[in-house]
């Protein structure tokens, strides 16, 4: 007998790992839907006209390659001591919520919690998260939360202009603002016709200005009592907005007592490393009467079927992607779970331990000033929380440099000044350290002095709620975030098959190397040669996507998907201004494009107009060729979702861009889709100018519970000189998001995953992806109608699945999904694009079993309809209107008119893995109705019990 060696690779990480099903499954899907091979499907799905001639070129690395890889990346980023301040600090994430909230996929898989009762361990923590800023900042509702806290100010400003009863078309920046802040201010007021007047508070006329922000405490360390410039905006009925640290609010005077309107900032020093520039959550609070303007998503208490507490999202009718061009806004991704970790940092720590902290970081800066004083040196501002400023003149130069001597980064300020922020991570050996910097060798005693005036000394109570009081144990705190996630389901569970959101496998390896000090702890503003691993990886991801796209050039700055479509749209806008042809502001938008693509539009200053489809789905290419020529030469851009919003392949695409191109305007490609294209199809050679690319859907960034997101766009050759600049690193155009390559430490996840899958890895990927789509779409067929498909009858990476028919029974998509909870699954998107259908995306990461079983819950399901439709039971009294079916209704008297094994048992769900949730189905209206958007009081909780 001759021996055969395998040829079994059980490093080959895009085929035996991430990609689900196996060659011998996919031969039987294959059969299933009706073709020889996967080449065929791909023929009968892609248009052959658009499809890419070469391959994707790189070959793939293992797990075990990569981080070795990484880790020689890594040792190329020089870690410092980073004072440099700005809104960035040195803080300490407690280990216990490193490895079980951050590391840990029960809450970094979890999908945005829509479905809420398959949420309410997320919601629990962002609903604490909500009550910490409410607490710390004075004023009464947050959200949870924005993307950094530059953006959170721009969001603000916009805000302000709706809720002011001032007719003033100004907006007062004060100089105080960290400079990232007032460059992004700047960015969204232009396309918006605000004028921005930047300048310090001495100068403010209140009756010229809707609105104002202020730094508190200022870039440079002041700390001012601001409430007589509020008072004056109020008596002008302009809006006071307050930027501002929440550390700092531990022992300042807080906003909201001062009279603010609005406050924002960033929770990155509540535990959240530096990452050299995010993810970081970001909040915003406002007072009561303004709650419903405020942009992001709020998390709110309202109660089940059973009568019982439920936390949901409160308020979605204000979300931009139900809004579209009427929205305020575009904000889509939140940070969730940067949020949660903040979150968790506040109970860690509880009141007392964050007062303590503060008070060290107060305690250090107070010695260091006083230290320099003694010295001879000069400081500009009297009084100071953290950060102080160092007019060192002519010395500069010499000073920056002794610091870096010591491994510290000062802030360079000016010609002639520096400034020192310190923070949790500031001991008396860094202490000693900057003073060295300084010629001094003796540091100070500790004292008890203040470096701000005591009526500034915060005497209200904070997290006074009983969640931020609970034994700080390790071991209680443990099962705090163990019972939390318990009640959630994430991809560590269960397929989630949603359509256009692609919720994919985040491989543990793509996710170890973000936790890397040398990763974690740099400052978004050290200098370049300290962030040399960074810009390897950076610059060979970008030289991927490229690849990938058949795009030139790429930034990185956008820090979500919906920020990238309004860079995008900001470049092509900034493209036609320097060409003379800024006059161009209409946007074509087909009625199927996302949500936030006529939100982008609408924030970037353009006319909407809005394209039909035809009765297929596609976009109506003679309603598209009759509104480019009635805009003519103010056509500024289309945006066009491709594959469609529909799941389909148009085969009109190329003609659309050429309609575009011939009017002067440029193609905004979006880019959600993405998982049906990599290494098949270039959207930037089918006529695409710009692109986003989700890098959290298609390129393996976790959505943590409904961000962080990433969403860096692509351009042609022609738009590279106008993509987003930033005051750090230069540019011709504002900036976009407060960090020059936006949430950069997630940059390496997609990194990771392009490495390891390599150019055939993700080419296959993305056909694994459409037979798993054209699976189901198979065999559903009868049960279910698939609402769109292509001239061949194939979809693309996800199906719409009409459950509009079964209305004339009364059953609805809402009971559909509800039942899919009891089955063990998060329901697909719902009543999107079309409203009362499913939209399903299986992912090429789902093990064929694992589809095997969400069909099966399905065909059940449909087989419950049909007992409705033939009168053998109701609406109301099947199980599909009691759904979701929980341990209480498991253990209560049984008095409905099925059996409770199906109710609780139905096909498809797991018998001794199965997943309960932990409220029934939850009442929206009562909780719009009854708005409470903090911890509730104790009372309800032992009313509960």
């Amino acid at each position: 007998m001759t021996f055969t060696p395998t040829d079994y690779n059980p490093y080959d990480f895009a085929n035996r790992r991430h990609i689900g099903p196996s060659p011998a499954e996919m031969t039987d899907m294959l059969k299933a839907v009706g073709v020889p091979t996967l080449e065929a499907l791909i023929d009968e799905t892609i248009p052959a006209s658009i499809r890419q001639e070469t391959p994707l070129g790189w070959a793939p690395l293992s797990e075990h390659e990569l981080l070795a890889k990484l880790r020689g990346v890594a040792a190329k980023n020089r870690v410092m001591t980073s004072l440099i301040g700005q809104g960035y600090y040195g803080t300490v994430t407690p280990p216990a919520i490193q490895r079980n909230i951050l590391e840990n996929p029960a809450w970094y898989t979890a999908y945005t919690p829509y479905q809420p009762e398959i949420a309410q361990g997320r919601l629990e923590a962002l609903l604490n998260y909500q009550t910490m800023v409410a607490d710390l900042t004075g004023l009464p509702v947050a959200n949870a939360s924005l993307l950094d806290e530059a953006t959170a100010a721009a969001e603000a400003m916009a805000m302000a202009e709706r809720v002011a009863k001032s007719k003033a078309r100004a907006f007062f920046v004060d100089t105080h603002c960290h400079p990232q802040t007032i460059e992004v201010i700047r960015t969204r007021a232009l396309p918006l016709g605000i004028e921005v007047i930047v300048a310090d508070p001495e100068f403010l006329e209140p009756e010229k200005v809707f609105g104002a922000i202020f730094q508190y405490p200022g870039t440079w360390g002041n700390v001012r009592d601001l409430e007589p410039w509020i008072d004056r905006l109020h008596a002008a009925k302009a809006v006071a907005v307050v930027a501002t640290d929440l550390l700092a609010l531990m022992m300042l005077k807080a906003p909201g007592e001062m009279g603010a309107d609005i406050a924002v900032g960033s929770a990155q020093r509540f535990g959240v490393p530096m990452g050299y520039g995010g993810p970081h959550a970001a909040f915003m609070s406002c007072k009561d009467d303004m709650k419903r303007a405020m942009p992001g998503r709020i998390v709110g208490v309202s109660i089940d079927a059973r009568g019982n507490k439920a936390y949901r999202l409160s308020l979605q009718t204000r979300e931009q992607h139900i809004r579209r061009e009427k929205a305020t806004s575009n904000v889509c991704t939140a940070q969730a779970l940067l949020a949660v970790m903040a979150s968790m940092y506040a109970v860690f720590h509880g009141p007392k331990g964050l007062r303590a902290i503060a008070e060290r970081v107060h305690s250090y800066t107070v010695r260091l000033a006083s230290a320099l004083r003694e010295a001879g040196a000069v400081l500009p501002q009297k009084h100071f929380f953290d950060t102080i400023t160092v007019n060192v003149g002519v010395g500069q130069a010499g000073i920056l440099a002794a610091a870096r001597l010591e491994g510290l980064n000062f802030r360079k300020v000016g010609n002639d000044h520096v400034g020192i922020s310190l923070d949790e991570t500031t001991n008396e050996d860094v202490l000693a350290r900057v003073l060295r910097a300084f010629g001094i060798h003796t540091a100070p005693p500790v004292s008890a002095d203040l470096g701000f005036p005591e009526a500034m000394l915060r005497t209200s109570e904070v997290l006074t709620h009983p969640v931020f009081h609970m034994n700080r144990a390790e071991s209680e705190m443990m099962r705090y975030m163990r019972r939390l996630s318990d009640r959630d389901l994430a991809l560590d569970r269960a397929m989630i098959p949603l359509g256009s959101c692609t919720m994919k496998l985040n491989a543990a390896a793509e996710m170890m190397p973000i936790t890397w000090p040398e990763f974690s702890s740099l400052h978004p503003f050290v200098p370049a040669d300290q962030a040399a691993g960074y810009h390897e990886a950076i610059s060979d991801l970008s030289e991927k996507l490229c690849e990938i796209t058949g795009y030139d050039a790429f930034s990185m700055q956008p820090n979500s998907g919906a920020q990238g479509e309004y860079a995008g749209l900001l470049t092509i806008q900034a493209y036609h201004r320097a060409r003379g042809e800024g006059h161009r502001d209409v946007c074509l938008i087909p009625v199927s494009a996302h949500g936030t693509n006529p939100a982008s539009a609408q924030m970037a200053g353009m006319k909407v107009v809005v394209v039909k489809s035809s009765a297929n789905g596609d976009v109506d290419v003679e309603d598209f060729r009759a509104r480019a020529a009635e805009a003519g030469d103010r056509l500024a851009a289309c945006m066009i979702t491709y594959p469609s919003t529909h799941g389909v392949f148009e085969e009109t695409v190329r003609e659309i861009c050429k309609i575009t191109h011939e009017h002067g305007g440029q193609v905004y490609i979006d880019g959600a889709n993405m998982n049906a294209m990599v290494g098949l199809v270039k959207p930037g050679e089918v006529g695409g100018d710009v692109s986003h690319l989700n890098l959290h859907k298609t390129f393996a960034i976790p959505h943590g519970g409904g961000g962080p997101g990433m969403g860096p766009i692509g351009v042609k050759a022609h738009l590279a000189p106008y993509l987003p600049g930033h005051p750090e690193t230069g540019g011709a155009e504002g900036p976009v998001s407060a960090a020059p390559y936006g949430s950069a430490s997630i940059l390496l996840i997609s990194w990771a995953y392009c490495l390891m899958m390599g150019g055939a890895g993700l080419t296959q990927a993305t056909r694994v992806a459409i037979l798993n789509a054209n699976y189901i779409a198979a065999r559903l067929k009868g049960a279910y109608e698939v609402l769109f498909m292509g001239n061949r009858g194939r979809v693309a990476h996800e199906c719409i699945l009409d459950t509009r028919p079964f209305a004339e029974a009364g059953v609805t998509v809402d009971d559909i999904a509800k039942r899919l909870i009891d089955n063990g699954f998060h329901a697909p998107t719902m009543s999107w694009p079309v409203a009362g259908t499913l939209m399903v995306e299986p992912t090429e990461s789902e093990t064929k079993a694992e589809i095997d079983r969400f069909i099966t819950a399905l065909l059940a399901i449909r087989a419950e309809i049909k007992a409705v439709e033939a009168g053998e039971i109701s609406a109301e009294d099947s199980p599909l209107r009691h759904a979701p079916h929980t341990v209480e209704d498991l253990v209560a008297d049984w008095e409905r008119k099925y059996p409770r094994e199906q109710g609780c048992f139905p096909p498809g769900a797991f018998r001794v893995d199965k997943y309960w949730p932990p409220v029934g189905r939850v009442d929206n209206v009562y909780g719009d109705r009854n708005l409470i958007c903090i911890c509730p009081p104790v009372e309800s909780y032992m009313a509960a019990e």
